[in-house]
């Protein structure tokens, strides 16, 4: 890949990234001051940012605490920032849950919650129902991790092994105000599904959750599954009175940070077109399709033509066959992407938007044409790599990781094809 190609597709990375910093995205939907109190609480990989972009942004009295993943913390002056693990949770983020829930105890009507939620809030904020323990819900993770079920399916069993997610915090806070400012990272920007929904109930029930896990095949722990067979705490119905004076707005999504790099693309003279904000599927599946498009762009100019940006975001899943293998989504996307784009005149960038793919410390990584073949050369056959999940381990052989760092939002992957 050139260095220009290459410096393009990380410049439309960046333009994304700066549609959803958090104190542009906050500014505009600030609720209105309350007379009484008002509590910041909040959870995911942003929400260390969300909360000094408030701090920044409010012109009265505040206090609370958020919870983001280790590494991801920054310096607030008024709210406290605790870091807890991700994407399988851990002690610290047992305790953050119960540090939410201390902030919104013995509220009243006069006061205000402003929940910061944002994408990798499931794993943070672990709280097990009833008789389960953090273990259990860790191994629940880890069976929804290696199961390729799309997010919405893994946040809807989630939410019912939970004494947090689901609605449950906004209930705990009544009667006070809750009013949700949401940095979507879920397909279709439904908020209830962002961090499983701590504080915005959902109507699917405990037997549509276990429907769910059998039609994708999930293996629950049996502690969890017999959980789920049970009548226990039944999910906060979204039409209980607790949540009569709640509100949620979605102030930064996938669809706005495509836009702007869209618009950042025809502003340096390539064309782009965006394919959807809301792709899921099987990364490796996802990646081949890309592939399929570009290869009708650059050999038969259609469905448009040649120079062109493609554009796409979601979230796609990785079901693990390998064993040792290291690599996100992104990254095997990348690398089905270019077994199957091998001597197409294209380049790629695919990177999650929060600075981290899966669990190791790259974004994503860089592909093009000559990816397959230069990796044959340094001695790996790419196609058993996507066979162990070893998409990380090519793209580190080859130089081609795109590393970030944390970003300080959230609004799921980012995918950008250049067919020249």
């Amino acid at each position: 890949m050139n260095g220009n190609d290459r410096a393009l597709l990380e410049r439309l990375f960046r333009v994304a990234v700066m549609a959803a910093d958090p104190e542009t995205a906050l500014r505009s939907t600030l609720p209105a001051r309350p007379r009484g109190r008002t509590i910041v609480v909040g959870a995911g990989k942003g929400a260390a940012q969300l909360a000094a972009a408030f701090e920044r942004l409010w012109d009265g009295p505040l206090e609370g605490v958020v919870v983001t993943r280790y590494g991801y913390g920054c310096p607030t002056r008024r709210i406290r920032v605790l870091e807890a693990a991700h994407p399988v949770p851990d002690a610290a983020g047992l305790a953050a849950s119960r540090a939410l829930f201390e902030a919104v105890r013995g509220l009243g009507p006069e006061d205000l919650v402003v929940a910061l939620v944002c994408g990798g809030g499931s794993s943070l904020l672990p709280c097990p129902p009833g008789p389960l323990t953090l273990e259990d819900e860790a191994d629940l993770n880890r069976a929804l991790l290696a199961s390729g079920a799309p997010i919405s399916v893994m946040n809807a069993i989630r939410k019912h092994v939970s004494g947090i997610k689901g609605g449950r915090l906004a209930a705990a806070a009544h009667p006070a105000r809750v009013v949700s400012l949401v940095v979507s990272d879920v397909p279709g920007d439904d908020p209830a599904q962002v961090a499983s929904g701590p504080t915005i109930p959902d109507p699917l029930d405990r037997a549509a959750a276990r429907a769910l896990a059998a039609s994708w095949r999930i293996a629950l722990p049996p502690r969890v599954a017999a959980w789920l067979d049970g009548a226990e705490a039944a999910a906060p119905d979204p039409a209980d009175p607790r949540f009569a004076r709640t509100e949620t707005r979605v102030i930064a999504s996938a669809r706005l940070s495509l836009e702007a790099a869209a618009a950042a693309a025809q502003a340096g003279g390539v064309p782009a077109v965006i394919l959807s904000d809301a792709i899921e599927g099987e990364a490796r599946d996802v990646g081949r399709v890309h592939a399929a498009i570009a290869r009708e762009v650059a050999t038969r100019g259609r469905p448009f033509a040649r120079p062109a940006v493609i554009l796409s975001g979601g979230e796609t899943t990785v079901t693990l066959r390998g064993a040792g293998g290291r690599g996100g989504r992104n990254a095997e996307f990348l690398l089905a992407f270019a077994i199957a784009a091998e001597g197409l005149p294209v380049a790629a960038l695919a990177a999650d938007t929060d600075g981290i793919d899966g669990s190791e410390d790259n974004a994503g990584a860089f592909a093009c044409g000559t990816s397959a073949g230069r990796l044959r050369e340094a001695g790996l056959d790419p196609v058993a790599c996507l066979g162990a999940n070893d998409a990380w381990g090519a793209f580190d052989r080859l130089g081609d990781l795109f590393d970030t760092g944390p970003t300080g939002t959230n609004v799921n992957d980012f995918r950008a094809i250049l067919v020249r």
